[in-house]
């Protein structure tokens, strides 16, 4: 296969359009203290609240977006910031709540700090000047509270005034880690970044998911040993799903490959194994997941048997799907990542794009219709956005200095 979709402007100019469309549906999301999730036709709900997640989710994008040269998003930057520095932070305690104010919750997780990193890393990018500000605050809640060098990975969660850390560590929290940290060593020059998130990766990569057939195990005890058995009866959790989650090893293996190019364009060594692993992880996830019950997609989850547990087909795993097929076909022009990239995005085009209504439908069902048992309406930008963006970027820098090159 000698013709790539990766060089092709008609293939760059889809594209476009998919960003602009996605983004023109997101821009609704705009609320007094930050962002909220949209419903299935777009809109606000009735007594709508921002969250902290979105919020940050939807800062980075933005930013991403202006970088881009989209224009009407720096504004939009500019009121993530805003709303990060105010109402969603906690200036008793330090660190964000999850909803203004702290209504409703207690914890403060390493997931949600890692995604305020991105988007402040993100929003100085994008010349926000204010976001200096967020991004070191955000780094010193993650030096002070979440890394543990020790362990070599982050802390999962504490409560409000940090007197107690939750006894569990997660994957997915980490590998978000490794996600902002790439980010933090791009914007601030500093290659600490870069060797956490290698711990990170040696962790539960290369030593945890390579023994084990490039599975990636999510959860653990405070002492780093496996649960596998941890939420079996909430099997459809939205963030801690039980048995192994797909779609995490396709974004494992397009962070393994900007960690390799990261590492090389510092000058710093880079280990052989980060591109044997990205190869694995992929490999086992479209192998086991895809098409696994007859019907074309990804499912959301598997058992220990590589059997699926929830079938449901969630748009986040396949965008990740995209994104690291056009990673590993970026690192080795290999034509079998052409034809993933292609495959996933046929269907993509096919199920989960909603032309009609806007933006994509979140969450199919295993006959491939919409449905909302895990997530309900479409509040999402980030996954969808970046799989448009992420195969017409190198794989070093992170994504927003990649779009001011």
């Amino acid at each position: 296969m000698t013709h790539r979709w990766l060089d092709s402007p008609t293939h760059h100019a889809w594209l476009t359009q998919e960003a602009l469309r996605l983004l023109a549906f997101a821009r609704s999301a705009r609320l007094p203290e930050g962002f909220g999730n949209l419903d299935y036709e777009g809109r606000l709900p009735r007594g709508a609240s921002a969250e902290t997640l979105n919020t940050a989710r939807m800062t980075h994008s933005f930013a991403l977006a202006h970088l881009h040269g989209i224009p009407g998003c720096k504004d939009l930057v500019e009121h993530g910031v805003a709303a990060l520095q105010g109402p969603l932070h906690d200036a008793q305690h330090a660190g964000w709540y999850a909803r203004p104010g702290g209504r409703g919750e207690d914890a403060k997780t390493a997931y949600l700090h890692a995604f305020v990193a991105l988007a402040a890393s993100s929003a100085v990018v994008a010349g926000v000047d204010e976001a200096r500000a967020l991004l070191r605050d955000a780094i010193e809640v993650i030096d002070r509270r979440f890394w543990s060098e020790e362990e070599g990975a982050l802390r999962e969660a504490f409560s409000r005034d940090w007197h107690t850390c939750e006894a569990y560590r997660g994957a997915n929290s980490n590998m978000h880690g490794v996600e902002a940290f790439l980010a933090l060593a791009d914007v601030t020059g500093d290659t600490r970044w870069l060797e956490r998130s290698l711990r990170i990766v040696q962790r539960l990569i290369l030593a945890q998911a390579a023994a084990d057939g490039y599975r990636v195990t999510e959860h653990f005890n405070a002492h780093w040993q496996a649960l596998p058995e941890y939420n079996h009866d909430q099997r459809a959790d939205g963030f801690r799903p039980y048995g192994t989650t797909p779609g995490h090893a396709f974004e494992w293996a397009r962070l393994l490959l900007h960690l390799e190019a990261a590492l090389q364009r510092a000058g710093l060594g880079a280990p052989g194994e980060l591109l044997v692993a990205a190869r694995g992880l992929f490999d086992s996830a479209c192998r086991h997941a895809w098409q696994v019950d007859g019907a074309p997609g990804l499912v959301y989850t598997l058992d220990w048997h590589n059997r699926p547990v929830v079938r449901e087909r969630l748009h986040w795993v396949h965008a990740e799907a995209c994104a690291s097929a056009a990673a590993l076909l970026q690192r080795t022009g290999e034509a079998q990542y052409e034809r993933w990239y292609r495959g996933f995005w046929d269907f993509i085009a096919e199920h989960l794009i909603d032309h009609a209504g806007g933006s994509w439908h979140h969450e199919l069902d295993p006959d491939n219709c919409p449905s909302a048992r895990i997530w309900g309406g479409k509040p999402d930008l980030y996954h969808a956005l970046q799989a448009v963006l992420a195969p017409r970027l190198p794989l070093a820098p992170s994504f927003a200095c990649a779009l001011v090159m």
